[in-house]
């Protein structure tokens, strides 16, 4: 199992609101897993401008290494939707990777 710790810092000048999540796991192996859902951690946090929501979740891979990368579902305060992508970060066993 892996853990990981996410800080979403809205920089707008407006409120935001986060709906969804999609994920995309990938495992040394190549093999990928989507994860789809409303919110994140049975939340859909409101984040104030200029304010930031962090949370901590986890995931399990079949290799001591992967990478997420995936996208949130925004709106705004007139009801907007819009896409944050979320860049590829790597997940590793400790001491795997030099």
């Amino acid at each position: 199992m892996f853990a990981y710790l996410i800080t979403i810092k809205n920089l707008s000048s407006q409120t935001v609101q986060l709906m969804s999540r999609r994920w995309l796991i990938t495992d040394a192996d190549g093999k990928q897993t989507v994860v789809e859902g409303d919110g994140v951690v049975g939340e859909q946090p409101r984040i104030k401008a200029n304010d930031e929501y962090t949370y901590s979740s986890g995931t399990a891979l079949d290799t001591p290494v992967g990478v997420m990368q995936g996208q949130y579902l925004m709106i705004d305060e007139q009801g907007e939707s819009f896409t944050v992508e979320i860049e590829p970060f790597r997940l590793a066993v400790p001491h795997v990777l030099n």
